[in-house]
């Protein structure tokens, strides 16, 4: 590969425009197809990037930037143990034929700690595979591309900021492109529609702890998610803090199967009254933590992530151990306390601004001056506890001019002591 040349990752990433929107069955589609796509910018020395000319150096270091902004997820033996459980359950699932209700899942985790991409990663490798077994022993039964029912194993949907019913059965509509009747009724038969026809097996529902039923609204919309999982759908709700947020209000520990056990609602104007005689509603809850630095296991996880981090960096005067070495690793965890989104938030805007100053390397003077704040960290809901806690920033050294010492020439240093006399 010839650094002076090669572009190529960078140019199907700009000439794809905006991310893909995951919320519709294309933009879906699209990220399923390109997700691991971007290739990042190839190493150079900094006497190579001085030799390119301007132009080239211009493009080489668009592409570092769009490397430092676009680092590769990577597993955390937190999110090992939440993929395990959440390709295992759609499997299990999907290979039920039995009517009835399918056990959902509850993956529940600290703001900005990578809940959602974890479960669409994991989501997106169970479609792949559901895909080929599809292909391999149902050829037959594949959809002709252009049609309305095109197969839809996985659907992805955002739980709106004020939710209700109707914006749910939306939601979930706007995600296959179908059409919106105009009663509830009619929305809720179009969503079963919707899921049967394109043979739906898994629906995430992400943000699902916007529902803080103070409301009767969301009363009535958790009601429908609940009855959601009587579709032979298996039902992903992502959330905040799912044990504190209020949704397992009633719920219970089954002891011979280790599943959570969650009522219906007795209260709302529920559409359908006799929810609460169905089937009971059964999840597997599992938790997405931050890092945790005390024991020589967890420091050692948090360092392997650091150092997988430190790979993927593209600037000139990087040495191994940039992250890894000193107390960098202690520092860092001080600074994102351990959650996934601060530390690659931090990172990114080191680089950024290690490139522009001419640094080209993070050290803890260059991240002082790196201020974490709310607004940067996306569309996240602070009522609904999304924004994670920011530690305090720690403030930049300031070097001091150095002063000129004092002349001690004709200085009274006193008599020598004892001691010194004896030697």
């Amino acid at each position: 590969m010839n650094p002076t040349t090669d572009t190529a990752g960078i140019a199907p990433l700009l000439a794809a425009g905006p991310p893909p929107d995951r919320t519709r069955v294309e933009g879906w589609q699209q990220w399923l197809r390109t997700r691991h796509a971007f290739r990042p910018a190839p190493r150079m020395t900094l006497a190579e990037h001085r030799a390119l000319p301007a132009r080239r150096r211009a493009l080489y270091d668009l592409h570092r930037t769009a490397t430092h902004v676009n680092l590769r997820l990577q597993e955390t033996p937190m999110s090992v143990a939440v993929a395990k459980v959440l390709r295992t359950r759609l499997q299990n699932n999907a290979l039920s034929f039995a009517p009835g209700t399918r056990v959902g899942l509850m993956v529940s985790g600290g703001g900005f700690q990578g809940k959602t991409e974890t479960v669409c990663d994991a989501a997106a490798a169970f479609e792949e595979l559901w895909r080929e077994v599809h292909r391999q022993l149902a050829p037959h039964n594949e959809p002709v591309p252009g049609t309305r029912d095109v197969f839809v194993p996985v659907a992805y949907c955002r739980l709106p900021v004020k939710a209700t019913p109707k914006a749910l059965c939306a939601s979930i509509l706007d995600f296959y492109g179908a059409p919106h009747p105009k009663t509830l009724d009619g929305m809720i038969r179009a969503v079963r529609d919707s899921l049967r026809d394109h043979r739906t097996t898994a629906l995430l529902l992400d943000d699902i702890t916007r529902l803080r039923l103070h409301r009767e609204d969301d009363q009535d919309t958790l009601d429908l998610v609940r009855e959601l999982m009587d579709l032979n759908v298996t039902l992903v709700l992502i959330g905040v803090d799912i044990p504190r947020s209020g949704l397992l209000r009633g719920s219970y520990l089954d002891p011979a199967t280790g599943q959570l056990i969650v009522p219906d609602l007795p209260r709302g104007r529920s559409h359908n009254p006799s929810a609460a005689t169905q089937t009971e509603r059964r999840f597997d809850l599992v938790g997405l933590d931050p890092f945790a630095y005390t024991t020589p296991g967890q420091i050692r996880a948090f360092v392997d992530h650091l150092a997988g981090i430190e790979d993927q960096l593209r600037l000139l005067r990087a040495q191994p151990g940039m992250l890894t070495g000193g107390h960098m690793p202690e520092y860092l965890y001080r600074r994102t306390s351990g959650v996934i989104g601060l530390l690659r938030r931090l990172i990114e805007d080191g680089c950024t601004e290690a490139m522009a100053g001419g640094e080209e390397r993070l050290t803890v003077d260059l991240l002082d001056g790196t201020v974490l704040r709310p607004e940067q960290l996306g569309d996240l809901n602070a009522q609904a506890g999304e924004l994670p806690d920011i530690p305090s920033t720690p403030r930049p050294h300031r070097r001091r001019r150095p002063t000129r010492g004092a002349n001690t020439v004709f200085e009274d240093r006193g008599l020598p002591d004892a001691a010194g006399e004896a030697g």
